[in-house]
């Protein structure tokens, strides 16, 4: 590649385009990037520095945390909290939000984010990611819990890291969605992915089949329509894909396109979802769009939905547009 653009040239060309642009939103976005950097730096180290493994605690969502998901907060938190650039944060491994300390200067920006995506896969070796959004803050405001609980069609930017065999970073800042590859030589995201699309048209989709007894009825007609093949009423043949991790669901999506289910289902009613809106779903559901792709909790585009709490949960349905139109028509029917 001879004339490499990195992340960084990438943002300020973006920002000069910006007549009331200061600087501080590239600087955040800069202040995250070095989080995901050493936190790709970490993952790839795995048990050679001894950080795999159960922490021996639960988060607010009772699930059991790795030593990674942890150390991968705390790295999220120390490499913003100082900045001067952010209100607060909100981080799916915390109960509460996040203050800024007293001794530093607040900024205009609110940062979500999910620092281990897919956390059950690092003990495997296998895919892991960082999920991240920014919202704005309401002006000269102390913001309380309520002040992230924001429409996704609000985000100023979103964007994942996957710590894969190379380590990408996916980006929007909603003019398009672009992908960077972690140059370990230099320590530079490189732009390698520019102008992301996905197609509309797919034959590929990911869900856990284990789930599907209790599924609504729409989800079970999509999926035995999708298995029938050739001889069904699609009159084509569909793969099945199923990492379970969010950020390698998406990637794959992003660069060959295909449907990503995690539909409500009957376990548990009072539980509508799986996925937690603010550090999953609007992240991604911003970058799918974005990307010219759909997503939808099978009733309602994701992006209109007002979030009643920092750690709500709802289905999710994304990917290339004509199979998630597809699935909501059916959810329409009943």
């Amino acid at each position: 590649m001879v004339n490499k653009v990195t992340l960084t040239q990438f943002i300020i060309e973006q920002q000069r385009g910006l007549p009331d642009a200061s600087g501080t939103f590239s600087m955040l976005l800069n202040n995250i990037v070095t989080a995901c950097k050493e936190i790709s730096h970490l993952v790839n180290r795995g048990n050679l520095v001894g950080v795999l493994g159960s922490a021996g605690s639960e988060n607010v969502q009772g699930e059991v945390q790795k030593k990674l998901d942890i150390i991968t907060n705390d790295i999220m938190v120390n490499a913003l909290n100082w900045t001067g650039h952010l209100a607060g944060m909100a981080s799916e491994e915390v109960d509460d939000i996040i203050t800024i300390p007293a001794q530093y200067p607040k900024g205009k920006y609110l940062a979500l984010f999910d620092p281990l995506d897919g956390s059950s896969n690092i003990d495997l070796n296998l895919a892991v990611g960082t999920i991240f959004s920014v919202l704005r803050c309401r002006e000269g405001v102390d913001p309380a819990a309520e002040d992230f609980l924001r429409k996704g069609a609000e985000q100023v930017c979103a964007g994942f890291v996957l710590y894969g065999p190379s380590t990408m970073m996916v980006l929007t800042t909603g003019h398009g969605v672009n992908g960077f590859t972690l140059d370990q030589d230099i320590g530079e995201f490189i732009l390698t992915h520019p102008n992301m699309r996905i197609p509309e048209e797919s034959s590929e989709f990911a869900i856990n089949m284990s789930n599907q007894r209790f599924w609504e009825p729409p989800v079970q007609r999509y999926i035995d329509e999708c298995l029938q093949g050739e001889e069904g009423p699609r009159r084509k043949n569909f793969n099945m894909r199923w990492i379970a991790s969010l950020v390698a669901e998406v990637y794959r999506i992003l660069t060959r396109g295909g449907v990503f289910l995690y539909p409500f289902d009957l376990r548990e009613p009072s539980k509508p979802g799986k996925l937690r809106i603010l550090y999953e779903a609007n992240p991604m559901a911003f970058i799918i769009e974005q990307a010219g792709g759909a997503c939808s909790s099978g009733r309602e585009r994701i992006l209109d939905i007002k979030p009643t709490g920092i750690h709500q949960r709802v289905p999710l349905v994304l990917g290339s547009k004509n199979e998630v139109e597809r699935i909501v028509a059916y959810h329409q029917l009943g």
